[in-house]
């Protein structure tokens, strides 16, 4: 076992490298990352160095000896911005992801997901990545967290679990109190305000028209004449629901109505009804999805989001750059862990590992806290998955008030 005090990870699942660079900036050292695509793989080579390979990631993937093991299986099995359905096989990685874990044995792991890995699959998931993980002798915390509290200028809701080998690790303390969102302000209110999408912008020139752009990815393409209509007829906060009906895409009359039933969409959502939305410069963005830059409209002028905006949105410098076709840069830029976010994980695990001394003595394996929701109410789904987790693990629990809020 690699020594406590050691800063080193494997990043699985690494994508184009955002929580690689958030952990560079704490101080850890990267041994090794994997992504199946070739295209986050060149883009993550090109900014962070060589040390990633691009291969499917399975049961017996080698890796080397670590401190840290860090990553979030594909969230599109999940995700309720796409297609959301039981049984899809990439959902099944997350078993191999703690499979992973729970044979190398690293000083401590962090997985990070979206919020719907608490629902999705009717919460099986959950178990499937704790079970194994506690039975090997981790201690966890698994929290939904905003990234908006930890200095992301987005309200992106995640599943953040840390674990330690043995341990209690600490959870990363909000940095911000994030706003512009129903209850957000719930948590961490004595801290300064999050950055607004306008902050965040600021001292980027006007994009170019067509293609190319500086800084990368820093241009708006050609708008249609309808587009040009929607756009003008959108103030801040609106969305296509608030347009003439003359105006509205073709497919909303079907889908706004859609409805949702204990967490999951009827049909396939995202698209028109969710997306041209006209974003508010004096809060937050709204979560900077692959769909965003056809989706979201700058605050002030008329036009969406560029490439280079978006990515500032997820906290990357303006040096990163993004390799492919658009639609895959988008993609890598929606999918990435902030790299503020993962600065901030970094930090507190960086702590929590150089405090620990060589010889301690481990305890078992333990469900530290639960925190599904920072609001007092729950989905049906979310309470039957809250439920199967107190079964299984809700006397370890302590106070079972974390179960309710953490703030």
């Amino acid at each position: 076992m690699k020594k406590a005090s050691e800063l080193t990870v494997v990043d699985l699942f690494c994508g184009a490298g955002g929580l690689s660079l958030g952990l560079q900036r704490a101080g850890f050292r990267v041994l090794k990352s994997i992504d199946h695509d070739g295209w986050a793989v060149q883009t993550y080579r090109r900014n962070l160095g060589d040390h990633v390979v691009e291969a499917e990631i399975g049961p017996d993937t080698r890796l080397p000896e670590a401190s840290v093991i860090v990553g979030g299986p594909p969230c599109q099995g999940f995700s309720s911005a796409g297609s959301r359905r039981n049984g899809d096989a990439r959902n099944t990685l997350v078993g191999v992801y703690a499979s992973l874990i729970a044979a190398r044995k690293p000083m401590a792991f962090v997985f990070e997901n979206v919020e719907g890995f608490f629902t999705g699959e009717d919460g099986t998931r959950v178990l499937e990545l704790l079970r194994p993980l506690v039975d090997a002798g981790y201690r966890i915390h698994m929290r939904k967290v905003n990234a908006a509290n930890f200095g992301v200028p987005q309200h992106r809701k995640r599943v953040l679990v840390i674990g330690g080998l043995g341990w209690d690790p600490s959870f990363p303390e909000p940095t911000h109190m994030a706003f512009g969102a129903p209850g957000a302000h719930l948590v961490a209110r004595e801290r300064p305000k999050t950055p607004t999408l306008l902050d965040v912008l600021e001292g980027l020139p006007r994009p170019a028209s067509g293609s190319e752009g500086t800084p990368q990815g820093h241009f708006t393409p050609p708008l249609t004449e309808l587009d040009v209509k929607r756009i003008r007829a959108l103030l801040p906060g609106q969305r296509m629901r608030d347009l003439p009906q003359e105006l509205q895409h073709e497919s909303y009359a079907r889908r706004a109505f859609r409805r949702v039933k204990d967490g999951t969409p009827t049909e396939r959502r995202g698209g028109a009804p969710s997306g041209i939305r006209r974003l508010k410069g004096d809060e937050p963005s709204k979560a900077i999805t692959g769909a965003s830059r056809n989706e979201f409209l700058h605050p002030v002028e008329d036009r969406f989001l560029t490439i280079r905006e978006c990515a500032r949105l997820q906290t990357f410098p303006d040096d990163f750059e993004f390799l492919g076709p658009q639609t895959a840069q988008m993609l890598h830029i929606g999918n990435a862990v902030p790299p503020v976010l993962g600065e901030v994980i970094g930090r507190s695990l960086a702590a929590d590992l150089k405090r620990i001394k060589r010889g301690f003595q481990p305890r078992s394996g333990a469900l530290l806290s639960f925190v599904p929701t920072a609001s007092q109410g729950m989905s049906p789904a979310l309470e039957r998955t809250t439920e199967m987790v107190m079964a299984a693990f809700g006397p370890q629990l302590e106070p079972k008030e974390q179960l309710r809020l953490w703030g």
